[in-house]
């Protein structure tokens, strides 16, 4: 596995220089300042490979961008309005402005409206760390009471709409607004945060689109992207949903191993990949991770390897960023996984046999707690996940100790 590291930027206040000393091999990084829907320029891709390539005090770093995370669909483009034909000409030609930069790999998501999603983006664990977490009945509070939907408490169990309502009425209003900053966050480091009239706006247009037609809209623009992607030797992966269960009446359509299944079959070419997040899937007890890395490997191309405890067995329920080896997805059987994926593709002959992965998410421990990077990206917390599963991967390739992968 080639082990990388997101970067949002300079305005990230963990540096180059940090994820250098940590011992990453690339760096996922995005141009989160040009706005959705606009073509990457040249120019600009070429700035931020520069920012890659020097530490603080100028001298060469030796990192490179390897993967794009994320060049953002535009919300015109999933509800299929407005300027999305265009947004979808101005994504194959920074298709091919990043391909002629030597960028190779392009995650993505089809999410409506909102990124990943959380309740709590600094939960006090018993130890004195601090990680993000969703809680189902303060998002039901949120998606009743406070961004008041019309028919919201349908859409929960009556015990969770009743617990919620109970929750509010508890709420001030300092809390109610930290509640809704933390849920509509939107996607991390990006040029828009939406406002709660923006969510309701978006969710009015949403109204009519049932998951049949969000699909039938991925599958579209999946059909005018990947036949450039694949020509120009690009690989791109669908980030699943964050978390994996509908969210405000809204519908997901990257959840499980049969909506992968259908979209790869519905646009069947090696460029047409995923973005296997051990952390998104794992918060829903019906995945299983190890598994779809066996059955789906061959159009893996981004790892992201975090874990989550789930707090319910329920489809929507509570859980939280746990520690690296600490939630509920087997991360040994899963990088074994990876491991005999990778054996496939050299005895293939693929050039693209190291799959690109970073420890995604972090628990801020130590000094994190006072330099309040952003949420979910600490810079010691991420390098704990990364020894752990680099040393995983070590044992388990080692010729003498290793495990029979």
């Amino acid at each position: 596995m080639r082990q990388t590291w997101r970067w949002f930027g300079p305005k990230d206040l963990v540096s180059i220089d940090d994820m250098l000393q940590a011992g990453v091999e690339g760096v996922v990084s995005a141009l989160h300042h040009v706005p959705t829907g606009e073509i990457w320029s040249s120019a600009e891709i070429t700035r931020r490979q520069s920012e890659i390539s020097r530490m603080r005090d100028g001298s060469a770093s030796g990192l490179a961008w390897e993967v794009v995370e994320s060049l953002p669909v535009s919300e015109d483009i999933k509800k299929q309005k407005g300027d999305w034909r265009s947004h979808i000409s101005n994504y194959k030609h920074s298709l091919h402005n990043l391909h002629a930069a030597g960028i190779e790999v392009i995650c993505y998501n089809f999410m409506p409206v909102l990124d990943w999603t959380r309740t709590d983006l600094a939960w006090r664990l018993p130890n004195g760390a601090t990680c993000m977490r969703y809680d189902h009945t303060d998002f039901a509070a949120f998606d009743i009471h406070i961004l008041a939907r019309p028919g919201a408490a349908a859409d929960y169990p009556a015990a969770i709409a009743d617990a919620a309502s109970q929750r509010a009425a508890r709420m001030t209003e300092d809390m109610r607004a930290a509640l809704a900053r933390n849920i509509v966050f939107g996607l991390p480091g990006a040029a828009e945060n939406f406002t709660l009239d923006d969510v309701r706006g978006h969710l009015a247009e949403y109204r009519h689109i049932t998951a049949e037609r969000l699909r039938q809209n991925l599958i579209d623009f999946l059909s005018e992207v990947a036949p450039v992607a694949q020509s120009l030797g690009m690989r791109l992966c669908c980030h699943p949903d964050d978390p994996p269960f509908p969210l405000m009446g809204l519908p997901r359509i990257m959840s499980t191993e049969a909506d992968y299944q259908a979209i790869m079959q519905a646009v069947d070419l090696p460029a047409n990949g995923i973005t296997l997040c051990s952390g998104s899937l794992g918060a829903r007890p019906d995945n299983d991770i190890p598994g779809m890395m066996d059955r789906l490997g061959a159009r893996v191309h981004f790892l992201h390897m975090r874990n989550v405890a789930r707090e319910t067995e329920a489809i929507s329920g509570s859980f939280y960023e746990a520690e690296h080896l600490g939630g509920g997805t087997d991360m040994v059987a899963f990088i074994a996984a990876v491991l005999r994926e990778e054996a496939r593709r050299r005895t293939a002959g693929r050039s693209d046999c190291n799959i690109p992965m970073r420890p995604d998410h972090g628990q801020d421990i130590l000094d994190d707690l006072g330099r309040k990077a952003q949420p979910g990206y600490p810079s010691i917390g991420r390098l704990k996940g990364l020894a752990e599963l680099r040393g995983i991967m070590t044992a388990l390739a080692h010729p003498v100790e290793g495990l029979s992968l």
